[in-house]
């Protein structure tokens, strides 16, 4: 057998395993919403469906991925649940951040198995590390809003260390799952299965080789003759992650808007609101889908510049809007249907809401970056 053909089935079976997975994903949306925090079911299937090995490398059976593939994943798992999207997309990203690390380091978090869920603490409040010998740090801290901390075996935990260590002001860490306390915070309105719990972490001792500087992560490796996945910097494709969550719910709230809809629309005078809620909501989703397939093909495939991630920045804050307005739009014109407190138009109402708040998707920090690159002269 080829070597295409060898690819060709792997191709297959992981689509085959990612539609599993958002099948398992939407029965156990409502489990999640209730238990704020993922189903043992689901965690298992976005796990064999390659989500926390996509970005680990070859030489530790990773996958070293692209982008364009992981969006379209993960928006098929949001149709289900934006919560288990959630999680998935940030598995993958973060086994990114993990391929960071030194060699040691990422032999202990994927000697035995890519399929390692690694979660993250990025916003350091209380945290700080400390050098206890050359080769160990004292690292303790507080970490909010640890998306995916229940099911992860790792995290990695930012903290400010000093300046004359020469090596950035701050540092990422992985620590196991186990060394950590997980506070029960997570109390949103939306994206609520996603557990995005607090950690809390006494002074425990973290050796060098698990540890990178952020300022690498931020950048990328310019010129890096690795695979490409590792090498573009964050804010070239951190957006289009957490954006991706939000198409998968947005189609699910207007496929379940349009099935209340349709008895409606033999009776509906031409041109009204509902005729005009379907044409301008679906259009609205299906650009920012194209958008963001766009984006990724641009991260996947294009020379890394500085306009060039401001415009993925840009389209992904674009993007959500989008969403936000043609999410709006069907819950306001959808009746008590949309507004009874359970049904998948509302939850889908709050969870792309919820992405919309992230920090990353912004607007005005993205047109303010996006107009410094355009208009550099």
């Amino acid at each position: 057998m080829t070597l295409r053909l060898l690819e060709s089935e792997l191709a297959t079976s992981i689509d085959e395993l990612v539609s599993q997975a958002a099948v398992m994903a939407a029965r156990g949306a409502e489990l999640a919403e209730r238990e704020r925090r993922l189903g043992d079911e689901a965690v298992t299937a976005l796990t064999r469906a390659g989500f926390p090995a996509h970005f680990v490398p070859r030489r530790w059976g990773g996958r070293e991925g692209d982008f364009a593939s992981l969006l379209t994943a993960v928006a098929e798992v949001g149709e289900g649940c934006a919560s288990a999207a959630w999680c998935a997309g940030l598995w993958a990203a973060h086994s990114r951040f993990g391929a960071f690390l030194p060699e040691r380091g990422q032999r202990d978090l994927w000697e035995s198995s890519p399929d390692v869920r690694i979660a993250t603490g990025l916003a350091p409040h209380a945290a700080r590390a400390v050098r206890t010998d050359p080769g160990d740090w004292s690292l303790s801290g507080q970490w909010e809003c640890v998306s995916g901390i229940d099911s992860a075996h790792w995290v990695l935990l930012a903290a400010a260390v000093p300046e004359d260590e020469g090596e950035g002001a701050v540092r990422v860490f992985a620590v196991p799952r186990a060394d950590v306390e997980v506070v029960d915070s997570w109390h949103s309105t939306g994206l609520r299965g996603t557990g995005s719990n607090t950690v809390v972490l006494g002074p425990t001792s973290v050796p060098h080789h698990r540890s990178f500087a952020l300022a690498g992560l931020l950048a990328g490796r310019p010129g890096d003759d690795g695979p490409r996945c590792h090498s573009v910097p964050a804010q070239l494709v951190g957006g289009l992650i957490f954006c991706a969550p939000a198409v998968g719910a947005a189609r699910a709230a207007l496929r379940a808007w349009s099935d209340w809809a349709a008895p409606k629309a033999a009776t509906a005078a031409p041109g009204s609101e509902l005729h005009r809620t379907l044409a301008r909501s679906s259009a609205e989703i299906d650009a920012a889908g194209l958008m963001l397939a766009e984006a990724a093909r641009r991260a996947d495939e294009e020379p890394v510049t500085r306009l060039g991630v401001a415009r993925n920045q840009r389209d992904a804050a674009v993007v959500i809007d989008l969403l936000v307005t043609a999410v709006e739009r069907l819950f306001r014109t959808g009746g008590l249907h949309a507004r009874d407190g359970g049904g998948t138009v509302e939850r889908c109402w709050r969870d792309v809401h919820t992405v919309s708040a992230h920090a990353v998707l912004q607007f005005e920090g993205a047109a303010t970056q996006y107009a410094a690159a355009a208009l550099a002269r």
